[in-house]
């Protein structure tokens, strides 16, 4: 019995351990003016007055420390007004695809169970290549879809797809992407495509035997106690949620994803959307991605993944794109002026935003959700201007 007492208080006191967030100090403990950081606060108050935004929170971290994290105005304004908080949870958008599903491609490929090189028809075998005029064929590789240069258009026509094939329908779904029209041969141009993410989760789960929300849970989120990051969230994290945009009905969107295809087609859990986080999970991932794969002792990834994960390959250099994380493509605004060059980020529809520097080790979190309540919000200047108040604090 006491035995039996002590094992069940030493797992309680690990799972609470591993949900502690990042230790938080005085911007000044890790080399950073926090008098500059109030430039940063400047930016994000002016948006919310011009009504760009209702809200936003920011998260600073900075040598696996969380230097800064501050609230701001509102998480919602419709149909009633709540203050934001800094526990408030985000609809992460594509956020998505970089901190889960790329992660969990990259997981499978330091396993040895999935190649960058692999053909996409490999997993899917119906998915077709790219054919040129002459006849000739090339295949698009797991590399073309992570960096965005497989040829895949931009997204799928929602309306269309629910008629045809009911909804939700993932395979449905992953029919029409492996039989739509290519827009170019892989590797020859950058088009920031959703559906390459999708096809994505598809490979993962053909590979894993699991639905990409179990095996993220099981091997990123859940590893480094992530406690308020899900897809489909429920419970504490669905009322930690900021309600996003509001329906034809009246209604609002919160924790419901809000990107289409992954709403409608995939019920929610999908490749290019519908991971729900906070400010202090986000630090952790960011951390533990600063500090070659493991925070606080636990270990998702290998420095080797890491660094593949954040570097643009030689193919498609100019592109700008790693296998999940965007360097230097057109979307890379959100880096702005003053971090390094191996600076990576993502950002989100809904106005979220992670960008990380290696080269200072400082990892800018910017959280809004500036579709709340009308679609009609604007994030892309705000991103570049507080990336740069961040970086203009950091004095050594």
């Amino acid at each position: 019995m006491k035995k039996t007492v002590y094992l069940l208080a030493t797992l309680l006191f690990v799972l609470q351990a591993a949900a502690q967030p990042l230790q938080r100090v005085a911007p000044g403990k890790v080399g950073m003016d926090s008098q500059k950081l109030k430039y940063a606060d400047e930016a994000i108050q002016k948006a919310i007055d011009n009504k760009e935004i209702p809200g936003a929170v920011l998260a600073v971290v900075r040598n696996g420390k969380m230097a800064y994290l501050k609230a701001y105005g509102n998480k919602q304004i419709y149909p009633t007004i709540e203050a934001m908080n800094i526990n408030t949870v985000f609809d992460m958008a594509s956020v998505s695809k970089s901190m889960s599903t790329a992660i969990c491609a990259m997981i499978l490929i330091e396993r040895g169970q999935l190649r960058l090189l692999d053909k996409v028809n490999q997993y899917i075998p119906e998915f077709k290549g790219w054919t040129e005029t002459d006849g000739k064929k090339t295949d698009i590789r797991i590399v073309d879809i992570m960096t965005h240069t497989s040829g895949l258009p931009p997204y799928a026509p929602v309306d269309s797809l629910k008629k045809k094939y009911g909804a939700p329908n993932p395979n449905g779904l992953i029919e029409y992407i492996s039989n739509c029209k290519r827009d170019f041969a892989p590797k020859s141009q950058f088009q920031y495509s959703c559906l390459n993410y999708i096809t994505l989760q598809r490979i993962i789960e053909t590979i894993s035997g699991q639905t990409l929300r179990n095996f993220a849970k099981a091997n990123i989120f859940d590893v480094l106690g992530m406690k308020h990051t899900d897809y489909c969230p429920t419970g504490e994290t669905l009322a930690l949620c900021a309600p996003t945009e509001k329906q034809a009905d009246g209604s609002v969107l919160k924790g419901i994803v809000h990107d289409p295809l992954a709403r409608i087609m995939n019920g929610g859990v999908s490749g290019n959307a519908g991971v729900f986080s906070s400010a202090d999970d986000i630090a952790i991932l960011a951390a533990t991605l600063l500090n070659e794969g493991e925070y606080d002792g636990k270990r998702i990834l290998s420095p080797m993944a890491v660094k593949t994960m954040r570097t643009v390959p030689h193919a498609v250099a100019e592109l700008g794109r790693t296998p999940g994380w965007d360097v230097s493509s057109p979307y890379a605004s959100n880096n702005g002026d003053l971090f390094g060059p191996n600076t990576f980020g993502h950002t989100g529809y809904t106005g979220t935003s992670l960008i990380m520097d290696p080269d200072s080790n400082t990892a800018v979190i910017l959280l809004t959700n500036r579709v709340h309540p009308d679609d009609k919000g604007e994030v892309v200047r705000l991103r570049s201007l507080v990336a740069n108040a961040v970086a203009g604090a950091i004095l050594k």
